[in-house]
């Protein structure tokens, strides 16, 4: 169970916040602190928008969940989220999320939402050797959805997925300016690199919002270079061509975040501050 969410965006205090007006913040959600690779692209290319970045990290990390209960604590999270902050849209900056609940959210509730799903598809057209790479959570490694991008969108490549269980939590801390053991990252990305026929993959898609803020590390521990696919403008645009057109900027200053599990430790705030949002 998660606690309530934070009073300063509760309720009568956030709609008071946008009274009078039609001024609509966008809503970007992930488990974590990883979206904000989606906020970065999203603020790109709407510079006149604002948003509210909600990081359910009393949830996280979302592979430790079975299915029918995770499905029904995001869910129920966003019926409280829209209530409280009446956003334009929502962004989905998480994978397991977006395959998992995407549907009933679309169906339940009334503004546009934007997933995140694997890069599979232009992975498949960018790739000379045929050999692409799929580095993800556990959960969207299983998934019948991402098996069905493949099916639909490379049956001539050789997809190899890799299914990681700390790679999140390895991006958190590195996110936070903990250090990262070079071995332990090495573990987790070696299956991704498969040499066949003379081929070598030259693609690895970042199927978790988490991984690309660790793409540095992921180089230099790398046995040769490859394109590292992230996935994060690519949101960005889908979501500016969905975008209401009621949507408009709230007045000058931080955006907000909300985390999940209530107030954040030191690092974090300091992390949040420097992505221009305000705990």
């Amino acid at each position: 169970m998660i606690g309530e969410i934070p009073a300063v965006v509760a309720g009568e205090a956030a709609r008071q916040e946008t009274a009078g007006s039609a001024l609509r913040p966008i809503l970007v959600f992930d488990s974590g602190i990883g979206g904000l690779t989606v906020l970065r692209e999203l603020r790109t290319i709407m510079p006149d928008r604002s948003f509210v970045y909600v990081a359910d990290d009393a949830g996280f990390p979302y592979g430790d969940w079975e299915e029918a209960a995770l499905i029904c604590h995001i869910s129920d999270l966003f019926a409280r989220l829209i209530e409280d902050i009446d956003p334009s849209m929502a962004v989905i900056a998480c994978n397991t999320a977006s395959t998992l609940v995407m549907g009933e959210l679309r169906q339940r509730f009334a503004i546009p939402f934007v997933g995140t799903v694997p890069a599979i598809k232009p992975a498949a057209e960018r790739t000379r050797s045929g050999l692409v790479s799929v580095l993800a959570t556990p959960g969207t490694v299983k998934r019948d959805y991402t098996r069905g991008l493949i099916s639909d969108f490379a049956q001539k490549c050789t997809v190899t997925l890799v299914g990681s269980r700390h790679l999140a939590a390895m991006a958190e801390t590195h996110l936070r300016g903990g250090r990262v053991d070079p071995a332990a990252v090495t573990a987790e990305i070696e299956a991704c690199f498969v040499e066949e026929g003379g081929r070598k993959t030259d693609i690895v898609v970042l199927a978790c919002t988490h991984y690309p803020f660790l793409a540095n590390v992921f180089r230099k521990l790398a046995p040769w270079p490859v394109d590292w696919l992230d996935p994060a403008e690519a949101i960005a645009r889908q979501a500016l061509t969905l975008l209401p057109q009621a949507a408009a900027r709230l007045p000058d200053g931080f955006d907000r975040a909300i985390f999940t599990a209530g107030p954040v430790d030191r690092a974090t705030a300091r992390l949040i501050h420097g992505f221009g949002l305000s705990g």
